[in-house]
């Protein structure tokens, strides 16, 4: 009888021992906070406008230190070259014209935008059990069934079109002048008050608010998109430096500053650790007479905003976690904005949609600067173009093809003999040289893909 008991006693020991660690990992897992997420999304920046990448007449400390504790890419594309289909590609990870924006949203209310049924990253957030938030640029539609609320965002607060003064905060594109500014889809006034500081402020309540749960914050900087709108601190700053560069440079620093802001808002609060960080501009900077005929800079590369040479979509990205990710690392593997949201839903395992995107995830390429680009070949499609006809561009391997070219850098002539224009990005990344009259066999299997790829998404 003691015989029997002491070996149940035992018996019931060994099992409790053997399920305990297993109880103990399920208890440490529910009481772990799942990462916050931050996607900071600049507008009208330049492909090389950050210190970090090459801008030394810019004074940017605080993007350069997000770069230092993670990693940048030096070809990340923009999956667009003018704002609207840039937000809905990286919103949804897919395709502009798979996410039924392939140009840009009106700025007037009533105006289209994307469609509802789109399932943005807020809405995989939320389904997840975050809390989501967007501040800053909207630019995706301007009714009640497209704007930030229906489309999985909690608090929304900025205008929904695409610019304004950043002080009176109406929208000055062209008349009738309309105020745009919006919480909740609720028009509210802060007239005389910095935008950028609104956004600051309204980032900081936002953080303060959901810093016991997981956040996912779509922080759609309106900067530096004209109005060149800087403090008047850097404009000091900056008042040697010729013009245009000069307005845009006040208000990239400025621009800066207020990430820093939010930066250290979220050191104070202990939250860095658990924040992951993504940055990128939307597309290339602005040459439009708005912006005082440019001010941005892409480098050694050709184009800029509205052209589909490489100034006009390969853009400053980068992605930091503190203790979770590489540090002070560069990528050169080739990665587009609609890798975000699979990115971010294996980092954080948050299920993706269950309908068909177009990005993959980059944690292979964060972790290891020896893995291969998710990419064999990327798209892009504009309304804009030579005579009205759609510019296009595939690029596959090193080689890019690009349809109808427009080069609104003017850095070089675009002739007739240039409606297909083929570059080798290895041997020629400022894209100076067409060589599709050399490469007809390259230039004929390129137009083929994306004929493919244009039937492929009217399909879809």
């Amino acid at each position: 009888m003691t015989s029997r008991f002491h070996g149940l006693i035992c018996g019931l020991l060994l099992g409790f021992l053997c399920l305990a660690p297993t109880l103990e990992t399920h208890a440490a897992g529910q009481d772990s906070k799942s990462p916050n997420v931050i996607l900071i999304y600049t507008d009208d920046q330049g492909s090389i406008d950050v210190g970090c990448y090459g801008a030394r007449d810019l004074i940017t400390p605080h993007m350069d230190a997000l770069a230092a504790r993670g990693t940048r890419w030096t070809q990340f594309y923009s999956a667009a070259p003018v704002c609207s289909p840039s937000r809905a590609a990286v919103l949804t990870g897919r395709y502009p014209q798979r996410a039924g924006l392939a140009g840009n949203a009106g700025s007037q209310p009533g105006s289209h935008g994307m469609p509802p049924e789109q399932v943005t990253m807020a809405e995989m957030f939320k389904a997840a059990g975050y809390a989501t938030g967007h501040i800053g640029k909207w630019h995706l539609g301007y009714r009640t069934e497209t704007m930030p609320n229906a489309q999985g965002f909690d608090d929304s607060f900025g205008h929904m079109g695409g610019c304004i003064d950043n002080y009176s905060h109406f929208f000055y594109w062209n008349g009738p002048n309309r105020h745009d500014l919006w919480r909740n889809g609720k028009e509210i006034w802060e007239d005389g008050k910095f935008f950028p500081e609104l956004m600051v402020r309204e980032a900081r309540r936002f953080v303060d608010a959901h810093q016991k749960d997981p956040f996912f914050l779509y922080w759609a900087i309106n900067v530096p998109h004209y109005p060149l709108q800087g403090t008047d601190a850097w404009r000091q700053r900056y008042r040697n430096l010729a013009p245009p560069r000069r307005m845009y440079a006040a208000f990239v620093s400025t621009m800066d500053e207020m990430i820093g802001q939010l930066l250290g808002h979220l050191e104070k609060r202990g939250l860095t650790e658990n924040t992951i960080i993504v940055f990128q501009s939307d597309h290339g900077h602005s040459t439009e007479e708005r912006t005082f005929g440019g001010g941005g800079s892409a480098g050694k590369y050709r184009g800029a905003k509205f052209s589909l040479f490489e100034g006009g979509i390969r853009v400053p990205a980068m992605i930091s976690w503190t203790g979770q990710l590489p540090v002070n690392q560069v990528r050169h593997q080739m990665a587009v904005s609609v890798d975000w949201l699979p990115t971010l839903s294996e980092l954080t395992r948050v299920p993706l949609p269950k309908h068909r995107i177009d990005g993959k995830s980059l944690v292979p390429v964060i972790r290891s600067a020896k893995a291969t680009s998710p990419h064999k070949d990327f798209h892009w499609q504009s309304g804009r173009g030579l005579g009205g006809k759609p510019q296009w561009a595939v690029r596959s391997g090193s080689w890019k093809l690009i349809g109808n070219p427009k080069d609104t850098s003017s850095k070089l002539p675009v002739t007739k003999a240039d409606q297909l224009f083929l570059v080798n990005l290895e041997e020629d990344p400022g894209e100076t040289k067409n060589v599709a009259a050399r490469e007809p066999e390259t230039t004929k299997r390129l137009r083929q893909l994306h004929e493919t790829w244009i039937q492929n998404v009217k399909e879809q």
